[in-house]
């Protein structure tokens, strides 16, 4: 049985800790400390070196049963901005916030939490499946710790990633590709007031090559432009302008197609004002899709009957950790793990869910299936 106060009271630890992305050095200590604790032997990986951050990836593997394939369970360490100082607040019928001026940290501490409580459960008792765990540095930045991860060291070839908003019960089954690309235009300088007929204006240029951009929703797929500088001062035509966007889309195919297309509209209109631009882009993390007959999708169906939990199959449009496990050869599917509202100030969990996601954890941990 989950121990909920022993639960609430590591939650509360976790998302007291300052973890922002890059920089989640406390909490992998604290999650490195609960494993050996527990007789395990955590290692971390080399990630921080390579992305200039103070944690890398923790992974661990839990001995079981021979006969019964391993099974593979992740979180990730970082929390969004504002997150410096979380203080959580617990109400009277059991909803927990922060105070209101940072994230609560739910996202993903609430998945860190309903792992850990589950494992130690599962350590008290009998025979189990063999277990990896794997705790992500700087999930939040388009995956970039995972990234770095030695995906030839796991055994498993079945993941649960608890990393999704809404009532557990929930799951995420497919996720898109996530694009992201700079456009650099280059111009002339010239004095906008004595010889702006001199200069090649590269604000200008960006400016038309973003008008004649569909942003928003394109049929399936969401095309973004975020950011936007340029110019050193209101007298001097600029030479320089920098956009930045992104493109999501359920196939990787088609993300590379509206890339093109927002390409060759940059490139008209830096011709069209005797300007260049340089176009730079990284396929961040690639769709999936996981087949909802496979014994992953069935497992999960069959804890969440077991515990008396709706089960509520979806689509997301957000990436996680699980788009790099899946191109990795794992079949993995993002659960529920009690947060709502993520990332913002109004985040929130509860200790109904939050006691929920811990028993649907140790119920897949148990399974035979």
């Amino acid at each position: 049985m989950i121990d909920k106060k022993h639960l609430l009271e590591l939650f509360q630890t976790l998302v007291s800790i300052d973890s922002p992305s890059y920089g989640e050095r406390a909490v992998c200590d604290c999650i490195n400390e609960y494993l050996v604790s527990l007789g395990l032997q955590p290692l971390e990986d080399d990630a921080a070196e390579k992305l200039g951050g103070n944690c890398g990836n923790l992974y661990c593997y839990v001995d079981g049963t021979p006969d019964l394939s391993p099974l593979l369970f992740s979180a990730h360490m970082d929390t969004v901005e504002p997150s410096s100082g979380k203080r959580m607040m617990t109400h009277e019928d059991g909803t927990v916030t922060s105070a209101g001026d940072t994230v609560l940290g739910a996202d993903d501490c609430a998945g860190i939490a309903a792992i850990l409580e589950a494992l130690a459960v599962l350590l008290k008792g009998g025979p189990h499946r063999p277990l990896e765990l794997v705790f992500s540095a700087a999930e939040e930045p388009y995956c970039a710790g995972i990234r770095q991860f030695d995906f030839s060291r796991l055994r498993s070839k079945e993941a649960y990633i608890f990393d999704l908003s809404g009532p557990v019960g929930g799951a995420a089954y497919q996720a898109p590709a996530i694009l992201s690309f700079t456009a650099e235009f280059s111009g002339r300088s010239a004095h906008a007031g004595f010889a702006p007929e001199e200069g090649a204006h590269a604000i200008l240029a960006a400016g038309r090559a973003l008008a004649s951009i569909t942003c928003g929703r394109v049929g399936d797929a969401t095309v973004n432009i975020g950011t936007i500088s340029g110019g050193t001062a209101d007298n001097i035509v600029p030479d320089r302008c920098v956009l930045t966007g992104e493109i999501r889309s359920f196939s990787d195919g088609e993300a590379l197609q509206l890339l093109e297309s927002v390409t060759d509209a940059m490139h008209w209109s830096a011709e069209s004002m005797n300007a260049t631009v340089e176009v730079r882009s990284t396929m961040n993390i690639p769709a999936y899709r996981t087949d909802l007959d496979l014994p992953v999708v069935r497992r999960f169906e069959t804890a969440c009957r077991d515990l008396d939990i709706p089960v509520n199959l979806v689509q997301t449009f957000g990436g996680s950790d699980n788009n790099c496990f899946t191109r990795h050869g794992l079949s993995g599917i993002v659960v529920a793990a009690a947060m709502n509202n993520c990332h913002s100030c109004t985040e929130y969990t509860s200790e109904s869910e939050l006691v929920r996601a811990a028993e649907l954890a140790l119920r897949l941990m148990l399974s035979e299936e």
